[in-house]
């Protein structure tokens, strides 16, 4: 399970990296409006709730993986305790 959250962790992190470097066009890349397309998949369903909720915008997309990211953190925690 250990695993899982570091796989998740590190996903996480890349897709933000992904996200400011095509927010800001460090390094040569071009502004790219696509660049936080990754952050999408890593935070359902919680994009699709905040969504429906209307509290839309880029917090909500950046920190909806964070939820995720939070809850196997748990599981891992809770299962280890056992």
């Amino acid at each position: 399970m250990k695993w899982l959250v570091g796989i998740f962790a590190a996903l996480y992190l890349f897709a933000l990296a992904l996200l400011l470097i095509g927010t800001f066009g460090w390094f040569g890349q071009e502004k790219d409006p696509l660049s936080g397309v990754f952050l999408i998949p890593l935070g359902l369903p919680w994009n699709l709730l905040f969504d429906r909720a209307g509290w839309t915008g880029p917090t909500m997309a950046v920190l909806a993986p964070a939820i995720n990211l939070a809850i196997l953190f748990g599981i891992w925690r809770w299962r280890r305790a056992r």
